[in-house]
Parts: C-alpha cells; sequence; structure tokens
C-alpha cells in the first residue's frame, strides 16, 4: 500500500502496524528502536493506549523511516511534518558542537584566577538570564556558549582547592545552559555528553545543589527521549540527596528541590500516572510556599509562578483539558519573569484547548506564545505539531492565520 493513499479512518496505531509489517519488522524491534517494550507498542496499534507524545511520534516514524508525520498521525498533508533526524537544524550548532567534542585531553597550566573566575560566575548568571528574558534565546544565548565552555573548562582544570570546586560549580551550570539551549536542535550525543558533564562537573565540586540541578537537567534528556522511569529514578534520587541539607540552606537549594519535585509531577503526568503526579506537584506547592513570594530560582525558574504553570501542565497532560483551562484562568503570567517559561504555558493551554476541539481558541494563544517568545515555539516539537495541526484543521475563516502561524515556526506550508 503507497503509504499517502491509507484509508482516512485508519488511526495512528492502525498505520504503524501497517507499515511495521511491510517493513518485516517484529514489534520487538520497533519497540526496541524506541526504548520501549512490544507489549507497548501492542497497546497502540490496537487503540488500547493513545499515543499522545511527540518525541515517541517522531521516533516511531524515525525508525519506520516515514518522512512526514502526517503519514501516521492521518488528516490531509497538507502541511508537511518533516521528521528530523533527532534534532532541528539551528545555525548556533556548528560552533557549540567544536566547543563541547574538541575538549583537549593535554594538561592545561594557567589560564585562570580569582578575579576571572569571578567574572566567568558573572557571565553564566547573566547568560541565564539572557535565556529566560529573550524571544530569541537559543540564537543570542547560542551564540555565547562556545566561549563560556572553552572558559569553563580552563577554569575547572587549572584552579586548585576551593578555586577549584567553584568553577566545577560553574561548569556544572555552563553545561546545563548548554543542555536547555540545544534542546532539539543537538544530535543526540551531544546532548548526553552534556547532560553527563554537567552532573559529573556537579560531583567532582561535591556541592549538593549542583548535583540535583545537573541531575534534573539529565532528568529532562531522560524523559524527553522516550525514559520516564529512568528520568524519575534521577530526580528522585537527586532530592533524597539534598533533602537532608534544606533547613537553613540557601533558598536556592530549596528551589533546585522544589523543581525536582515539578519534573517528577509531569513526567507521571505523561505517563497517565494522576496520583503520583499530583502528589510530586504538592511537595513542590509545599516548598514554594515555605519561600519568599517573590522567590524565583535563576535557572529552573521554580518559584510560585511556576508551581501554578505546572498544574496546568499536569493536568493537560492527564488530558483533563477543563481543569487545565480553568487553572490557567486563574493565572497571571506576567508574574512569570521567564518569556520561555511564559511561551511554553501558553503551548500547553493550546494542547488543552485542542483537546476540548476549541482551534480558534488554540491559535489565539499560539499566537501569543509565539509573540512572547518565537524560538521557544519554533524550536519545541510539541508547539511545532500544535502549529501544524492547526493548519490542516483550523475552520477555513482562521486558515490564513494558521498558515502564517506554521510558516512563523518553520513548518512548511504545501501551497
Amino acid at each position: 500500500m503507497d503509504t499517502l493513499d491509507f484509508p482516512a479512518e485508519l488511526s495512528t496505531g492502525e498505520r504503524i502496524r501497517i507499515l511495521r509489517e511491510s517493513r518485516g519488522m517484529s514489534r520487538e524491534v520497533l519497540a526496541g528502536l524506541c526504548g520501549r517494550k512490544a507489549d507497548w507498542l501492542k497497546k497502540i496499534e490496537t487503540g488500547e493506549r493513545e499515543l499522545n507524545s511527540h518525541s515517541l511520534l517522531l521516533r516511531l516514524a524515525a525508525a519506520l523511516q516515514i518522512p512526514d508525520l502526517s503519514i501516521l498521525t492521518g488528516g490531509t498533508p497538507e502541511v508537511a511534518q518533516p521528521v528530523p533526524l533527532g534534532r532541528i537544524d539551528h545555525p548556533t550548532m556548528p560552533a557549540i558542537w567544536a566547543a563541547v567534542m574538541s575538549r583537549s585531553l593535554v594538561p592545561l597550566t594557567g589560564g585562570a584566577d580569582v578575579q576571572g573566575l569571578q567574572g566567568l560566575q558573572g557571565r553564566v548568571e547573566q547568560t541565564w538570564r539572557l535565556w529566560h528574558t529573550s524571544g530569541r534565546n537559543r540564537t543570542e544565548v547560542g551564540a555565547l556558549l562556545p566561549a563560556l565552555i572553552r572558559d569553563a573548562e580552563t577554569a575547572a582544570r587549572t584552579l586548585e582547592g576551593a578555586q577549584r570546586r567553584t568553577a566545577l560549580v560553574a561548569l556544572s551550570d555552563v553545561y546545563r545552559l548548554t543542555g536547555q539551549a540545544t534542546a532539539y536542535i543537538a544530535p543526540a550525543e551531544l546532548a548526553w555528553v552534556v547532560a553527563d558533564r554537567a552532573l559529573a562537573a556537579a560531583q567532582r565540586a561535591d556541592d549538593p545543589a549542583a548535583i540535583a540541578a545537573a541531575a534534573w537537567n539529565m532528568g529532562n534528556i531522560l524523559r524527553e527521549t522516550s525514559y520516564p522511569e529512568e528520568a524519575l529514578r534521577v530526580v528522585t534520587e537527586a532530592a533524597d540527596l539534598i533533602r537532608p541539607h534544606l533547613d537553613g540552606s540557601p533558598d536556592d537549594w530549596r528551589g533546585i528541590y522544589g523543581a525536582l519535585q515539578l519534573h517528577a509531577a509531569v513526567t507521571c503526568g505523561r505517563e497517565g500516572r494522576k496520583g503520583d503526579a499530583w502528589r510530586y506537584w504538592d511537595r513542590g506547592d509545599q516548598i514554594a510556599k515555605s519561600l519568599p513570594v517573590a522567590y524565583v530560582h535563576p535557572s529552573t525558574v521554580f518559584g510560585r509562578a511556576n508551581v501554578d504553570f505546572h498544574a496546568v501542565s499536569v493536568a493537560t497532560d492527564l488530558r483533563a483539558s477543563g481543569e487545565a483551562l480553568s487553572l490557567a484562568d486563574d493565572i497571571d503570567p506576567d508574574v512569570m519573569p521567564s518569556a520561555e517559561r511564559r511561551a511554553r504555558l501558553w503551548v500547553e493551554v493550546a494542547r488543552g484547548h485542542l483537546l476540548r476541539g476549541d482551534r480558534t481558541a488554540a491559535l489565539h494563544v499560539m499566537k501569543l506564545a509565539h509573540g512572547i517568545a518565537s524560538e521557544t515555539v519554533a524550536y519545541t516539537p510539541s508547539a511545532r505539531g500544535i502549529a501544524a495541526d492547526l493548519w490542516r484543521t483550523a475552520p477555513r475563516a482562521l486558515r490564513g492565520e494558521a498558515g502564517r502561524l506554521a510558516e512563523a515556526v518553520g513548518v512548511t506550508a504545501a501551497l
């Protein structure tokens, strides 16, 4: 059967089964390529379980050698949804790749001092702020990362004693920032290298807060590459590690502990584990209540607003669209200092509207998201998927607006 001639009524699971069988692949093989077991794939193919993860759809499509995601998801292919080989292209990647992958094995001498270390710490903090405030954060932060990576590596390898520990924490922060800025645009091998280096540097510094922050970052990589159980293990172990240090600790230690709880909440929500998801969210909520009202963690932006934003995400992941939208109605997005996080909130709200079939509202809030942080929308697969879905299915009167949004986020419209 020509893959473009599937009957419209076929479900995604049925399409996957037909394509798998036409390629002579067993369930075990295809599921294994996605990091899952054959029983999981069987439930998808038979319709017993819905496939809502955009990243898993992409992995299935790549494993089946499908060039366009709409072949799996159905609908008239008015919008091409190219299946990337692990990433979406971005012009900053070659220089970042070179900085990460060309680390010298030759021992370094000199090149860093106390004043230089203080300057490095200041640059890292400023770059985190840029990540959260710029609408073009991947481009602007990506341009700064190669020099930051090299300078942080030099400091961590040439300083000694307490200064070395401080430099290692800065190095871990740089690699965490690299992981954030290259999410979905980095080759898989670079994403894993960056996450591992962030965690290794924090462990060498023997700094519980840095280890917890690096584990939060590693959890992101694991979850987005479809290893939810491993992601949950990493963040809960990190929470157990830092918990004994919370009494009398700096606010940022409590902030990263709270961020780990929210991470676990979203991971469980995406797996449909309602009780666990809200239990972890409650823990994060209690931490936020124990911190100053205006507190915001510098890198994870954990705080009161982010806890409320995550409630929307959890409810949406659990497909409780009415609850998600009701929660969103009570949020003032402007209290969140991170433009990146505000844009992601509107993407979650758009998901909630799509679950209810309200494409007009979904289009409206996606335009808000794009206006706040265009690169957050353009380089996040779930947001790109929403834009493509809207272009295919928006009411005729809104087709032009939906097409302009799809073009703005890089979803190619076939005119």
